[in-house]
């Protein structure tokens, strides 16, 4: 597998698109990028901290320069990349430095038709790091009150970390629910912590009124995707590898519980080897309920109009497009208000 770093910014991939310019294969006609901009959509699977473009870590570090920021961000395998994400994540040191992240991110939801977000915030690293959560997410929040759409928030512990580090996390987002908190989740390395493992966490955030989300199926089986079914889970981060299993596709079908799937975060972390095997399409015609998403769009180097550009390019109609994008609505764990 290639090294891969920082890919076209998302305004770059979007300006590319509507002008026709870049390789024929990545091309499509104005019109239809114009149509997929205006479909009203939802965002639910988008890290903040991957959302930084490297002209917004200028913004935050002018030391840094652009070979700097791509030595630090090219990686070959899931690893690496969650090398890169830590390294750029580093480089937040201040409340005011996550507030700038949230202003360019929604600036760029809301031009791509994105009237809701659920953003994820790494809570469980901001803690690692030392620092203030509380004035991280009071800065947070101010600026999510001046945000183009509608965002809501979903606080994030590391699986690696184990389970008694993700309980501050529940602890805060429990206490921020009244400001925009609506859901508690856990990432990071599957393998290295087990869902299982976070069972009475997940009971906790539940009791205190939070959603449940949990990355699984990403690089780990469907033993992983049922371990998050177990505890909870309302939605699925990823799940692709439930393609193995009848049992469990029908499981989520008759259950509607959504896989929050992200195409090129697959490719780029070599999960799957490239789109046209990616198993998106497949997992819908078997009914399993699948979001579009961009996972960590800065670092992977897409946007959610080209993630639901190149779905359309894996065989699906603009009227399922259309219906994909009323199924991220539906499925928030908030009502969009918009």
């Amino acid at each position: 597998m290639a090294a891969m770093g920082f890919g076209k910014s998302g305004e770059q991939q979007t300006a590319a698109h509507a002008s026709g310019v870049g390789p024929p294969e990545e091309a499509i006609c104005r019109q239809r990028l114009v149509r997929l901009l205006e479909i009203p959509k939802a965002e639910l699977h988008v890290h903040l901290e991957g959302s930084i473009e490297p002209a917004t870590l200028q913004e935050i570090d002018p030391s840094l320069s652009l070979a700097e920021i791509e030595a630090h961000t090219t990686y070959e395998d899931f690893a690496g990349f969650l090398r890169a994400y830590v390294w750029v994540n580093k480089r937040l040191e201040t409340p005011e430095h996550y507030a700038l992240a949230l202003r360019r991110l929604a600036s760029t939801l809301s031009a791509q038709g994105v009237v809701y977000a659920e953003i994820t915030l790494s809570a469980g690293v901001i803690l690692w790091k030392g620092q203030d959560l509380e004035a991280i997410y009071s800065a947070l929040w101010e600026e999510t009150r001046r945000a183009p759409i509608e965002i809501r928030w979903i606080l994030d512990a590391i699986r690696q970390f184990g389970a008694e580090a993700a309980r501050p996390v529940v602890e805060f987002a429990a206490r921020a629910r009244q400001r925009g908190v609506v859901a508690f989740g856990i990432g990071g390395d599957e393998v290295r912590g087990p869902a299982r493992e976070f069972a009475e966490v997940f009971h906790e955030a539940r009791a205190a009124g939070l959603r449940l989300t949990c990355h699984a199926g990403e690089t780990a089986g469907s033993e992983s995707v049922r371990e998050a079914l177990a505890i909870g889970a309302e939605r699925i981060g990823h799940g692709i590898a439930a393609i193995e299993d009848e049992a469990l596709m029908a499981e989520l079908r008759e259950r509607a519980i959504p896989l929050e799937v992200c195409v090129t975060s697959n490719v780029r972390t070599g999960v799957v080897a490239s789109p046209a095997t990616h198993p998106l399409r497949r997992l819908y015609e078997r009914g399993v309920p699948v979001l579009i998403n961009t996972d960590d769009p800065a670092l992977f180097g897409c946007t959610l109009a080209s993630e639901y550009e190149l779905a359309g390019r894996l065989g699906f109609s603009e009227t399922e497009l259309e219906e994909l994008a009323e199924a991220s609505l539906r499925f928030a764990f908030a009502e969009p208000g918009r």
